[in-house]
């Protein structure tokens, strides 16, 4: 099962920096098996066409907002709930994601299955570190990340 984890969001705005912030983290566990990609998108858009491309799993982590949510809120999406998701403005990365994820649909490129989880931000201003909140939703992803690529890699293993 060819995975992709990918962490989106811009280190010098606080809070809109919890996908990369997961992303390092789930390196340094070391954990996940060598099979599985994880990789810093940062703010890039259509760079990230080509490591999107043709994965059976893309997990997103990244910074969404939400009026029905609390700052540090962990939010999953998939399915019809990411279709909703993108027909509103809830992360700031989401407008290059669909173009992206639009690109790999006409490549027939496009993943098999798509998460994307959401912390919900506190603070976006000029800033090094997440507010706690945030820092502690990031702790708290890691493993559920972890959780949900193990459940898929068996999966797959089980179906072969």
């Amino acid at each position: 099962m060819n995975v992709l984890i990918l962490g989106l969001g811009n280190l010098l705005l606080t809070d809109e920096a919890a996908g990369p912030r997961v992303a390092a983290c789930l390196i340094e566990r070391g954990i996940l098996p060598a099979s599985v990609e994880v990789v810093d998108g940062g703010t890039s858009g259509m760079e990230l066409l080509e490591t999107m491309m043709g994965r059976d799993l893309i997990v997103i982590a990244d910074a969404i907002t939400s009026q029905k949510h609390e700052p540090g809120d962990i939010l999953r999406l998939d399915g019809e709930e990411l279709n909703i998701f993108f027909r509103q403005r809830m992360s700031p990365h989401q407008i290059g994601l669909i173009d992206v994820l639009a690109a790999l649909e006409l490549m027939d490129a496009a993943p098999q299955k798509l998460v994307l989880y959401g912390i919900v931000p506190e603070n976006m201003e000029l800033g090094l570190e997440p507010t706690p909140a945030v820092a502690a939703a990031c702790e708290r992803l890691v493993p559920m990340i972890e959780c949900e690529v193990a459940e898929a890699l068996s999966a797959a293993t089980l179906a072969a």
